[in-house]
């Protein structure tokens, strides 16, 4: 009989290792698996069945596919350490008027008119054009993740405020969802393991005589005394 088991896709930059922590904690018997997937393969990859749920970057096509929108990510821009952008704690579209850009074609942020002048050159990867970036061949704009995933010490990055954000979201195929799968989407939404659907039954609650067996129990096991009941007063 196959063991029961969970892959989840991720976009590099996202982070599940919160969420696959919390898993294991709950699931021991059942394996999640970890698999980074590109940007722009991620939702191709839960369609075909690859991965059972994925995080991934919006806009992309997700036909087929229930969508939660978890977060939005600050956008940023990388540029070297000591470049004239660096002064600043966080910059405005208006400051990289004029300043070389590299556009990666795995671009992920949806800016419709990015600001700078793009260089002729388009890198395959976000990867390719942090090394470009060193190189003093223009500045990137990417989300904050990606910024500190190639991080570099002869790389800085800036907030720049008016500029889109990044949004990241779950995705699985439509459908009702397979019992792991909803699992998991309770897990990211911050559902408790006592939960009705969490669980089969939820936790019920104890009395208030279970309760103070159970500190009596504690004091014991850590070595003190119990407590003598209070008095009553007469009247």
């Amino acid at each position: 009989m196959t063991q029961p088991s969970l892959t989840l896709g991720y976009v590099p930059g996202a982070t599940p290792a919160k969420w696959a922590r919390i898993w294991a904690e709950r699931h021991r018997d059942v394996p999640l698996t970890l698999s980074v997937v590109a940007a722009k393969d991620a939702a191709a990859e839960v369609r075909a069945g690859t991965v059972d749920v994925a995080l991934l970057r919006l806009p992309t096509d997700t036909s087929a596919l229930a969508v939660i929108p978890l977060y939005e990510e600050t956008t940023v821009v990388v540029v070297p350490t000591g470049h004239l952008l660096s002064a600043a704690d966080e910059i405005t579209a208006a400051d990289l008027t004029g300043e070389p850009t590299l556009l990666p074609l795995d671009d992920v942020v949806a800016w419709t008119d990015p600001p700078g002048n793009p260089v002729d050159h388009r890198p395959e990867t976000t990867e390719d054009a942090i090394e470009l970036v060193a190189a003093g061949m223009g500045a990137l704009i990417v989300p904050q993740s990606l910024a500190r995933l190639y991080h570099r010490k002869d790389l800085t990055f800036r907030p720049i405020a008016d500029a889109p954000t990044c949004s990241v979201a779950l995705a699985f195929p439509e459908g009702p969802p397979s019992a792991l799968v909803e699992e998991f989407t309770g897990i990211v939404r911050g559902r408790k393991p006592g939960s009705s659907r969490g669980q089969t039954q939820p936790t019920p609650k104890r009395t208030a005589r279970e309760k103070t067996l159970a500190k009596q129990a504690a004091r014991a096991a850590a070595g003190k005394p119990a407590r003598k009941p209070a008095r009553r007063r007469q009247p």
